[in-house]
């Protein structure tokens, strides 16, 4: 499995420079808010993503008055040790990302190289807000498993972006479009099945984690929904042309697709507490922990940031026991009371390392970090 051995970080939010050794195990960073905590397992995330896992707009990633970062991991892989991969990100410029010494001809290389699942207070989004989010979520969960499925996507979005040019032009050519829709036909098509394999793969996971956290006591699903279900993505622009003609964008496709989470039949956005919004927000993601353990036949690395917004104690200590297990990953976890998280925690492994958070500077506590 892979393990953040070390990890340097330069001008990368409120973080100006910041060099720190992990435990294998379990480690688990506090502070106040705003002290840098969630900045800190967006770095990480960023290492295995090369995007943040929550800032949509790179912009806000570079540190006040600064117009680049750097990042740096050294990592034990299953098949090799102390291997260092680094990203150099300047504003205008494409990013750097490099392996050793060897820089990667595409950053989409690097992507399911380090496994990597995040939960944070912004998964709430995933219910609140637009298909996009879903689909974001879907697309960075299935790209880390199945490189086909990423490559599919970037080139459906190319296409895309030129289709749409040219419907913005006075009088597109008929010809020009019907090309790029037989292109982009075979790409949808192989997203839409992975994507439904997707969801029908999750649910089961999802049920059972909302299970142990809730009680049973409401049954959730997850439903896919494309405009594929209408006929192949060529069929279905053809019935949409006019519409795209008169609108000047693609009206149809994949780039629409949405996954429903439902609860007894209904939206949870608009039925589901509070609450019971949580509770499956946590269960998606540490079902997706699942699925890519079992894939790739060791744990990701997790971050946790500020699981206590989500649940409560006793179900948060719940679900890290069974998310440790037997088979044991590296796993990151923030809070802002460190008593609360080290009763948390502190019966699961001795190999656990703490570190405090005050102004985007991070101190170790409690000792060195145990092997």
């Amino acid at each position: 499995m892979p393990v953040l051995k070390k990890i340097v970080i330069q001008d990368f939010r409120n973080i100006s420079l910041q060099e720190l050794d992990f435990s294998p195990n379990i480690n688990c960073i506090w502070g106040g808010n705003g002290e840098g905590k969630t900045n800190l397992l967006d770095a990480i995330y960023y290492l295995s993503m090369t995007k943040s896992g929550i800032q949509s707009a790179e912009k806000f990633n570079f540190r006040h008055g600064c117009q680049s970062f750097a990042l740096s991991g050294v990592y034990d892989l299953p098949s090799e040790s102390d291997v260092q991969f680094s990203i150099q990100v300047s504003e205008g410029m494409e990013k750097k990302l490099k392996r050793g010494d060897k820089t990667y001809s595409r950053v989409s290389e690097h992507i399911g190289v380090l496994p990597i699942v995040l939960v944070s207070p912004a998964d709430s989004e995933l219910v609140s807000e637009s298909g996009e989010e879903r689909r974001r979520f879907a697309n960075a969960f299935i790209s880390q498993l199945d490189r086909e499925y990423l490559s599919s996507l970037q080139q459906y979005n190319r296409l895309l972006a030129q289709r749409n040019k040219l419907l913005k032009e006075h009088a597109p050519d008929s010809g020009l479009l019907e090309t790029f829709d037989l292109r982009m036909a075979p790409l949808a098509a192989n997203i839409a099945a992975a994507r439904s394999s997707f969801a029908q793969d999750l649910l089961p996971i999802v049920q059972e984690y909302y299970r142990a956290i809730s009680g049973g006591r409401e049954n959730v699903s997850i439903a896919y929904r494309t405009d594929l279900s209408k006929g192949p993505l060529d069929a279905v622009m053809s019935a949409h042309r006019d519409r795209d003609l008169a609108l000047g964008y693609t009206t149809a496709g994949i780039q629409r697709d949405d996954f429903i989470f439902s609860m007894e039949g209904f939206p949870i956005r608009r039925c589901g507490s509070q609450g019971q919004q949580k509770s499956f927000l946590v269960a998606l993601k540490f079902a997706q922990y699942e699925m890519m353990k079992r894939s790739w036949g060791f744990p990701p690395l997790l971050l946790l940031d500020d699981l206590f917004d989500k649940l409560d104690m006793d179900r948060a200590g719940k679900l890290l026991e069974m998310v440790a297990g037997s088979d044991f990953g590296q796993i990151f976890i923030s809070d802002t009371d460190k008593n609360r998280t080290e009763a948390l925690i502190g019966h699961s492994t001795a190999h656990r390392a703490y570190f405090h958070a005050q102004g985007g500077c991070f101190t170790k506590v409690d000792g060195e970090v145990q092997d």
